[in-house]
């Protein structure tokens, strides 16, 4: 039995159902009508069950049926669940990019556990971006609130070939661009990928933000690893709606459980789990919505992953093994201790257990010392993502050099620069074009703002007449995002955009520019006065968007540096907002 901090009359639900008046006469009267009693609500938590499934969402397919799951585990633990569907936001699906519409999840994550008659919540995500736009809700509300990551699908199959979803499929390509694979071949490939519901079985983005979830404090221990097709998985799913409850009567808050520590385990574990350069944005959006004494910056992330090496051997930064090797070899538990026995997390921190990091993880172990490597193996000595600054990057941009060539940790090469997408897509498949693998592939126009929405377009393909030739790899510049499957030397979230006039936006073809990860530094050999010339000379591109949510987007997103959060949702901008009166 659970140590109660708060008696019925003090829940939230209890102002719409408890009060003897006409308002609350016809609450209850139309909860009779769905087919409720007074027994479904009276003296219980009232429980929101985010679900952010859809007929769209290969990721969350299996979440008609966990649902039930979590329901069965709410229903055990007293307390009345109510689902409430949010947007889902399916990777593949949704153009021009669901970075879009992360914001538009927060918001509605938030305003959904606000206006109704809910005391506590499950939020039900795993897609790449439902991770962070759930809990940017929720922490946000700011009531007892649990995740339940969906897991990841099982590995693919091809010809006795471990496939990964995302990082073969990049691979795969490649090799039919070379000549190498049949167009037969080709859909063999496509139908033996992605062959369970699940998101992507690499460490793509999904499984990256899954694991920050946990090593934040948000997840139930080890939830983030288990495969969505494991049995385990609807016991994990009964066993959130049976501790949300719980939390609820203790008034455990994301407030009493989140601190900075909270959110530098997060980003010690991403960096040992080779996560998605994505994390970076998500993570830093997400600290902010937590409050100014939790908020961590690009300057955190390098900090860590100078001292904290990848262990996990995950594609795309591994080289052999995916998500449901990862599970069986301990999971994130397993990951968790290994970090923990190298002195590396705050084991104090809070979870949503009700218990601390160091009681979560005391009995983890780890089943397979090539999955999950020790310390002193580490499958890249640094972590998994660096910051690099200069000229043509003054307020950071990302690259993962645990997944790129080792010849491009430093190169000076020329520039050879497009503006948008499709003027790309031809010139990459032109046999004629003038490229060598010492270019420098720049993509601009693709941020925040002038993508729009930070499209994963950072990975761009090797030109065709390189791939031809053998070429796998060469450095690549950008203001866009890429897939956390992807791979190689690219440089993204240059920040600020090109869009808003980022020097970016100032680089001419033939242009020298210098990447040095190992010093950090990403330099444009163009002298301050040239870039002044042409900067006078630059012209703004047209609006995107002259109405609608793309035009509030586009007026309020903020830069990737600061998490792309909109301007008027962070922590900082006002008060907060009261409790919804009841008249």
């Amino acid at each position: 039995m659970t140590a109660k901090k708060k008696t019925y009359e003090e829940l939230r639900s209890a102002r719409w159902f408890a009060p003897d008046d006409f308002r609350s006469f016809g609450h209850r009267s139309r909860a009779m009508q769905m087919g409720y009693d007074h027994v479904d609500w009276a003296g219980k938590p009232v429980i929101a069950i985010v679900n952010t499934w859809s007929d769209i969402n290969n990721c969350h397919s299996h979440f008609k049926q966990r649902v039930e799951d979590v329901k069965r585990g709410i229903f055990q633990a007293g307390g009345f669940p109510i689902e409430l569907p949010a947007i889902s936001l399916a990777e593949n699906f949704v153009k021009p990019t669901t970075m879009m519409y992360r914001n538009l999840l927060a918001i509605e994550t938030e305003e959904l556990l606000r206006s109704h008659p809910v005391d506590g919540a499950v939020l039900m995500g795993g897609c790449d971006k439902t991770t962070p736009g759930l809990l940017m809700g929720a922490l946000s509300m700011n009531m007892p609130c649990i995740y339940l990551p969906a897991g990841p699908m099982l590995r693919g199959n091809w010809k006795g070939k471990i496939l990964g979803s995302g990082s073969d499929a990049f691979k795969y390509w490649d090799e039919r661009r070379a000549g190498n694979i049949t167009q037969t071949q080709w859909l063999e490939v496509e139908g033996g990928i992605a062959r369970s519901h699940g998101t992507c079985m690499v460490m793509g983005t999904a499984a990256t933000m899954m694991g920050i979830a946990e090593a934040m404090g948000m997840t139930l221990p080890g939830a983030s690893s288990i495969p969505a097709p494991d049995a385990n998985h609807p016991r994990m799913s009964a066993a959130c709606g049976r501790r949300i409850v719980d939390m609820v009567w203790e008034d455990q808050k994301p407030s009493d459980i989140l601190t900075r520590q909270s959110f530098e385990n997060a980003i010690t574990v991403a960096m040992a789990e080779g996560c998605s350069t994505n994390a970076i944005i998500h993570l830093v959006a997400m600290s902010r919505r937590a409050g100014a004494h939790c908020a961590v910056t690009l300057d955190d992330f390098d900090a860590f992953s100078r001292k904290v090496p990848v262990i996990a051997n995950i594609r795309p930064s591994g080289d052999q093994y995916l998500m449901e090797d990862f599970y069986y070899a301990g999971g994130m538990k397993g990951l968790m201790s290994r970090l923990r026995d190298g002195g590396l997390l705050h084991l104090d921190a809070m979870t949503v257990s009700g218990k601390t990091v160091r009681e979560n993880i005391a009995d983890a172990e780890v089943y397979n010392d090539d999955v999950i490597r020790p310390l002193s193996n580490a499958i890249y000595d640094e972590g998994a993502l660096a910051v690099l600054r200069g000229n043509l990057a003054p307020d950071g941009c990302v690259i993962k050099p645990s997944a790129c060539s080792a010849k491009f940790q430093q190169h000076t090469g020329p520039a050879l620069v497009f503006d948008d997408y499709p003027s790309l897509k031809v010139a990459i498949d032109d046999p004629d074009l003038d490229v060598t693998e010492d270019h420098v592939i720049i993509l601009r126009n693709a941020g925040p703002k002038g993508g729009p929405g930070m499209p994963e377009w950072g990975m761009v393909p090797i030109p065709t007449k390189l791939v031809k030739q053998g070429v796998r790899d060469m450095l690549r510049i950008s203001d866009a995002r890429m897939s956390g499957t992807s791979y190689g030397a690219c440089v993204l979230h240059v920040a600020p955009e090109a869009y808003v006039g980022g020097n970016l936006a100032l680089v001419q073809n033939g242009d020298l520019i210098t990447v040095d990860i190992p010093n950090r530094s990403i330099h444009l050999q163009v002298s301050d006065e040239e870039l002044a010339t042409r900067r006078a000379a630059w012209t703004p591109l047209p609006k995107r968007f002259e109405r609608g949510y793309g035009h509030m987007f586009t007026q309020h997103i903020l830069q990737a540096d600061q998490g792309c959060d909109f301007d008027y949702l962070e922590t900082s901008f006002g008060a907060p907002v009261s409790e919804p009166v009841i008249y």
